[in-house]
């Protein structure tokens, strides 16, 4: 359902730079969750100004490729970013049988899924790719080779995952894992429950990780408490950093086991990312973190979308906003910490610079059709995003109602020289 408001247009119609460098760019009358109405000046691919709305302009003679966007009856927001995707299995649920893995096949999926997801408003996706067994390394050849063609319009990352890395059968996996990491895949990780020995699986990964400082990031399920603690015993105090997620098998443990090993994973500087618009590891296990005793221990939790219409989860949107929504609606959270771990949160999970609406952070924003944060996890339709200080995305929804008394009498928006049926 599209927003009650058309969008207003924007000075420049189509709101896009069409430079691969970002030109200097103002985005005027945004509302911020403050509740201030602000101009803001962009240029250089950061934040140059935020003033009073109607009080900033271009300094000097305007410059070349300089643009204005109307914001007015948005909200401006850090733009948020997608910190657990599956690229290679992504959009494969129309087709019948299991997802090709032909390099051309993958690169082509993991680029729409990433470009679905920079309309949701990411501008930075984190793409768990399997190495190893059939698939080798092609896969991961070709999602680097999509990161590479997104450039400019969507940070793309990719973690590598092999099936087995313990025992005779996980010596390949082993050697595939750094080899990966030499192509290019900046995070190490896997599923080490799949592994006969999920202990030797976490060594393995946390071995290869120290070896090249790469982040890490498994699939678990979390519904083993020894395993669990031993993980996070392991992870303690590695840099830059370990992140598990979905952990919904938490949820099924005592309560005070859970509390133990929130507390313990808080110690150890763990991430938990949950996915609370479906899972990635099938329909038995399905659910989602316990978000709030996490938080209340003090384990960072960010929320990701997982799987996006593949064999796990068909109907994946792959948008942010609505893990956010998920987040305050069905786990209580307020709607501003809800949109911190799909935002702040998870650009911490992807080893990103904080974004905030003040000069001189990066230029990474999303302008939402709403007044208030919480509107704009309700009815987000209508969305313009900036990454790098440039626009690279815009959707555009318009709500219409037929002629009618109630509608004249409320004054509802009609638009289009027609009339509704």
């Amino acid at each position: 359902m599209p927003d009650s408001q058309p969008p207003p247009p924007p000075s420049n119609p189509s709101g896009f730079s069409g430079q691969s460098e970002p030109a200097a760019l103002l985005l005027c009358g945004a509302r911020l969750t403050d509740g201030r109405s602000v101009d803001v000046r962009l240029g250089g691919g950061r934040i140059e100004a935020v003033g009073t709305a109607g009080s900033l302009a271009f300094p000097g003679p305007a410059r070349a490729g300089a643009t204005r966007v109307d914001l007015s009856g948005y909200l401006l927001l850090p733009a948020p970013a997608e910190p657990h995707a599956h690229g290679d299995t992504a959009l494969s649920a129309e087709h019948p049988g299991p997802a090709s893995y032909a390099p051309d096949d993958v690169q082509r999926r993991v680029t729409e899924a990433a470009l679905l997801q920079l309309g949701h408003g990411a501008t930075a996706v984190r793409a768990h790719v399997r190495v190893g067994d059939v698939q080798g390394l092609g896969a991961m050849g070709a999602v680097l080779q999509a990161r590479r063609s997104l450039r400019g319009l969507a940070e793309l990352t990719t973690v590598a995952m092999p099936r087995l890395l313990t025992g005779v059968a996980g010596a390949d996996g082993l050697a595939m894992l750094r080899d990966a990491v030499k192509m290019g895949a900046s995070v190490v990780g896997g599923c080490p429950d799949l592994d006969p020995d999920p202990t030797g699986y976490v060594e393995a990964v946390l071995e290869v990780a120290s070896e090249h400082g790469c982040p890490v990031d498994l699939h678990t399920d979390a519904s083993d408490p020894a395993r669990l603690s031993r993980l996070a015993a392991m992870a303690g105090g590695l840099r830059p950093g370990v992140t598990i997620g979905p952990c919904a098998g938490l949820t099924r443990l005592p309560a005070e086991a859970v509390s133990r090993a929130a507390d313990q994973l808080a110690a150890a500087g763990v991430t938990v990312v949950c996915l609370p618009q479906g899972g990635c590891c099938g329909a038995d296990r399905r659910g989602s973190a316990p978000v709030r005793l996490l938080r209340a221990a003090g384990v960072r939790v960010s929320a990701g979308s997982g799987a996006l219409r593949d064999a796990s989860n068909p109907v994946g949107r792959g948008d942010p906003l609505e893990a956010a929504y998920l987040l305050a609606s069905a786990h209580g959270l307020r709607p501003e910490d809800a949109y911190d771990a799909v935002s702040a949160s998870a650009r911490v999970v992807l080893g990103l610079p904080e974004v905030r609406v003040e000069a001189g952070f990066p230029a990474d924003l999303l302008a939402v059709r709403a007044d208030r944060l919480a509107g704009a996890l309700s009815l987000a339709y209508s969305r313009i995003v900036v990454h790098r200080g440039r626009v690279v995305a815009r959707t555009s929804a318009v709500r219409e109602y037929c002629n009618s008394a109630a509608a004249a009498e409320l004054g509802l928006p009609r638009q289009g020289r027609g009339e509704l049926s």
